[in-house]
């Protein structure tokens, strides 16, 4: 499923929105940020500061809206942290656009990767260090104790702190470019974690990997990789602004993984086709993926070019080059007809083709056999709108999103399926639900007037539930004012 990726600034930064659901906003307390050094953080707080960076993130940074590559992230994050100790709650795992190594974990269980990551990673036991490490800072609470300790510290806000976070694990030269203008240390102190808080993710991102599957010893080797980098740049990784290291810690890391007995962890085809995906289209240009990947293949001596192969088929099928890309992706399906990866290949190269009734009736069958996967249900809809099958997508999307509210592209396509049946009443209330996941909360209140204005007179059921969402949301802008 090829979309464009989602980039929308909604807000001012001085604008926190904290909710991603109509379920959740109803009960929900904004926190106090205004407060300095707060005494305490309790885990319901920290949940809610998390909201609030995440709806941040969601308005201004290009997050990369990609069911295959979600489904891959979810999938490997929540085998990681089943393997974790001392998780007070579910963790939300991202990808964000950008080509610099880097990944952030902050406050509820949000952890953010750079798509950059992914296509450095030499295999999947290196990306899995990196995202046990950020998985520990947020089971150990890293950036809670550190928030916590700063008792004397009468000048900077706890949301002026949350700012220069956010400003930092996405953008770290930004943000700390930012902070230094101001003169601030202690403020800068905050943006990088301290070496013991290093040691600590080092020490249990490690178990945990371990734990899971992984090859511990390729946390060091990857450390290894990015120190190198660093003597032929001028600006470090984007990891290593936030993440301290000292000349020591791949010598430690290095001695901890020897506690672990060393054994073979096969290599991973998901990830190799992630990357490649990654590559694909969000690395390089098309053109140049394209020479990318024919190089590739023609210099590999492996026997399995199945990943490069699916790489060269999106650039080509994104290219409109429909005779090459349709020629692999037989190849490769007929290989592994269930693979999930293939199957989204193969719904564009339909769609592209003029077949989206074909491309429909294929995604059904596999929906049939597991409803509610969300590559296979997000292509189904979207394949769906393409055949101008509206009803048909909006119950699927009705449905995925009673299991997964908070689905922002769902939401999305969900709108444009309510548009095709030019049911207005429940576009504008879609739309005004969506601009709330950015924080849009005005936005929302007049989506929500103007679906008032297409309800029949008869129905008071809607009209009373729909004034009771413009009254909630008039009020999220009220207590945003707070802030």
């Amino acid at each position: 499923m090829k979309l464009k990726l989602m980039f929308v600034t909604l807000l001012s930064l001085s604008a926190l929105p904290w909710s991603n659901s109509l379920s959740a906003q109803s009960s929900f307390n904004l926190p106090d940020l205004g407060t300095s050094a707060l005494q305490a953080l309790p885990l319901e707080k920290e949940q809610a500061i998390g909201e609030v960076m995440m709806m941040q993130i969601r308005s201004r940074s290009p997050l990369v809206q990609d069911p295959v590559l979600d489904e891959y992230l979810s999938t490997l994050g929540n085998r990681l942290v089943a393997n974790a100790d001392d998780v007070r709650f579910p963790f939300r795992f991202f990808w964000i656009k950008n080509p610099e190594i880097n990944a952030f974990a902050f406050y509820g269980g949000h952890v953010g990767v750079h798509s950059g990551l992914l296509a450095e990673s030499d295999n999947e036991s290196q990306f899995a260090s990196v995202i046990g490490h950020e998985i520990a800072h947020v089971t150990q609470r890293h950036l809670a104790r550190r928030i916590q300790q700063q008792k004397d510290n009468s000048a900077m806000t706890i949301a002026g702190l949350i700012t220069g976070i956010l400003a930092t694990v996405v953008a770290p030269d930004a943000g700390i470019a930012i902070l230094s203008a101001s003169s601030t240390q202690t403020a800068l102190d905050q943006l990088s974690h301290s070496r013991k808080a290093e040691q600590e993710a080092d020490r249990i991102g490690m178990k945990t990997m371990k734990d899971a599957g992984f090859d511990p010893y390729e946390a060091s080797e990857f450390l290894t990789k990015l120190q190198e980098q660093v003597r032929y740049k001028n600006t470090p990784p984007a990891f290593l602004l936030t993440h301290p290291m000292p000349d020591s810690r791949i010598s430690d890391i290095r001695l901890r993984a020897q506690q672990y007995d060393k054994k073979y962890v096969p290599s991973s085809l998901n990830f190799a086709l992630a990357k490649a995906r990654v590559m694909a289209r969000y690395q390089y240009g098309s053109a140049n993926a394209e020479q990318f990947f024919k190089t590739a293949i023609s210099r590999s001596s492996a026997l399995d070019n199945r990943a490069l192969e699916y790489g060269l088929a999106l650039t080509l099928l994104d290219q409109k080059k429909l005779p090459e890309a349709a020629e692999l992706l037989k190849k490769l399906r007929s290989e592994d007809p269930n693979n999930l990866f293939y199957l989204d290949a193969q719904t564009d190269l339909l769609i592209a083709q003029g077949n989206s009734k074909e491309a429909v009736t294929l995604l059904a069958q596999f929906h049939d056999l597991r409803p509610n996967n969300q590559v296979i249900t997000l292509n189904y809809a979207n394949a769906a709108l393409e055949a101008k099958n509206y009803t048909q997508a909006a119950q699927l999307l009705r449905v995925f999103l009673l299991e997964k509210p908070d689905h922002v592209l769902a939401k999305e396509l969900l709108t444009k399926a309510y548009e095709g049946l030019e049911n207005k009443a429940a576009y504008h209330e879609a739309n005004a639900d969506l601009m709330a996941d950015y924080g849009a909360y005005m936005k929302a209140a007049d989506e929500i007037q103007k679906a008032l204005n297409h309800v029949e007179n008869g129905d008071e059921i809607k009209q009373q539930r729909l004034k009771a969402l413009l009254s909630q949301y008039r009020q999220m802008q009220k207590e945003l004012a707070k802030l």
